[in-house]
C-alpha cells in the first residue's frame, strides 16, 4: 500500500489496494480504517469492484442506511444510486454532512464513480475539526453548549409538491444536535453545523439576548458565520473523479460539496452510507 497526502489538512490517496480484497481481509481493512481516522477522507483509483464487493466492504464499518428520497439499488440494499443525467438537479451542491437530519447521522460513506464528465463534477471535502480549532476563542466560548436543529424538509423537500414535502417532514421530523460534537473514536471536537441546519435550539438566554435584535438576526448571523467556515480553502481537499475512482470519508468529522458545473453531461455515482451514532 502506498499513501500520498493531498493537502496539509485533509485527504490522502492510497494505491496498491483493491477494496474487494479489503472486504475479506481483516488486517487490510483495519489498516484502511486507521488511515481514514487520520486523514478523514481517502481516495482510490481503478477500483473495478462489483456492487456486491462495494456493499460488503462498506459493511465492514457498520450496517448500511437507505435514503428517503434517493432510494437504493433493489438488489443491493443500502447502495444509493446518485444518477444525474436527465435533468439539472442541485441537491448536492451545498456544503453538508450526510444525514445530519437523522437522529443518528451517517458514520461515513463509500462512494464509487460509475460515469462522469471529462471535465467537471469534482467533490470537495472539508475538515470540520480544523474549522473548529481555528475559530476565535470568543466564538468557541459563545457556542459552547449551543444546540441546533437540522431538517431534510427545506433541502430535499423544497422541490416537492406541498403534500409530498409535508409527508417527508412527517416521516423525518426535525432533530437536534450539538453545535460542536465530539468524535466518538478520536475524541476530536468538530464544528457540526451545515446546509441541513436551520436554527439554534437554545440561543435565547439572558447571556446571549439583551434585546430583540440579539436574537433575530443575531442568532442567524452567528449560524451563518459558523456554516461559512466550511468554505475556507485551507480546510479543504478537492477530488477529480474518473470511472472506478472511490472516496471513503468519515462523515462525523467532515462536510462535502458536489460541484455542479457539468450539466448536461451525465454523472453517475453509487454510494454506500454507513449508519452512525447519536452526536454528543
Amino acid at each position: 500500500m502506498r499513501i500520498e497526502r493531498l493537502t496539509c489538512t485533509i485527504g490522502a490517496e492510497i494505491s496498491g489496494v483493491h477494496l474487494g480484497d479489503a472486504a475479506r481481509d481483516d488486517a487490510l481493512f483495519a489498516e484502511i480504517k486507521a488511515l481514514l481516522l487520520k486523514h478523514k477522507v481517502l481516495f482510490l483509483r481503478d477500483q473495478n469492484i462489483t456492487r456486491a464487493e462495494h456493499v460488503t466492504f462498506a459493511r465492514r464499518f457498520g450496517e448500511l442506511e437507505d435514503h428517503p428520497v434517493a432510494g437504493s439499488d433493489p438488489d443491493h440494499p443500502g447502495l444509493v444510486q446518485i444518477y444525474r443525467s436527465d435533468k439539472k438537479e442541485n441537491y448536492e451542491n451545498s456544503y453538508h454532512t450526510d444525514g445530519s437530519w437523522r437522529p443518528c447521522p451517517s458514520m461515513g460513506a463509500v462512494l464509487r464513480c460509475v460515469e462522469c464528465p471529462e471535465v467537471g463534477g469534482d467533490t470537495i471535502w472539508v475538515d470540520m475539526g480544523a474549522a473548529y480549532r481555528n475559530l476565535p476563542d470568543e466564538i468557541k466560548q459563545r457556542i459552547d453548549g449551543l444546540r441546533a436543529k437540522h431538517s431534510i424538509e427545506h433541502s430535499f423537500g423544497a422541490a416537492m409538491a406541498p403534500e409530498a414535502r409535508a409527508k417527508l417532514a412527517e416521516d423525518n421530523p426535525m432533530v437536534e444536535h450539538p453545535v460542536v460534537r465530539t468524535h466518538p473514536e478520536t475524541g476530536e471536537r468538530v464544528l457540526y453545523v451545515n446546509g441541513f441546519t436551520t436554527h439554534f435550539a437554545n440561543f435565547h438566554t439572558p447571556e446571549n439576548v439583551r434585546y430583540g435584535q440579539d436574537k433575530t438576526p443575531g442568532a442567524s448571523h452567528l449560524l451563518n458565520y459558523l456554516i461559512s467556515q466550511a468554505y475556507i480553502p485551507e480546510f479543504q481537499v478537492r477530488f477529480r473523479w474518473k470511472p472506478n475512482s472511490v472516496a471513503i470519508w468519515d462523515n462525523r468529522a467532515t462536510q462535502h460539496y458536489a460541484v455542479h458545473d457539468y450539466w448536461p453531461e451525465p454523472r453517475k455515482m453509487e454510494r454506500a452510507g454507513i449508519i452512525g451514532d447519536r452526536p454528543f
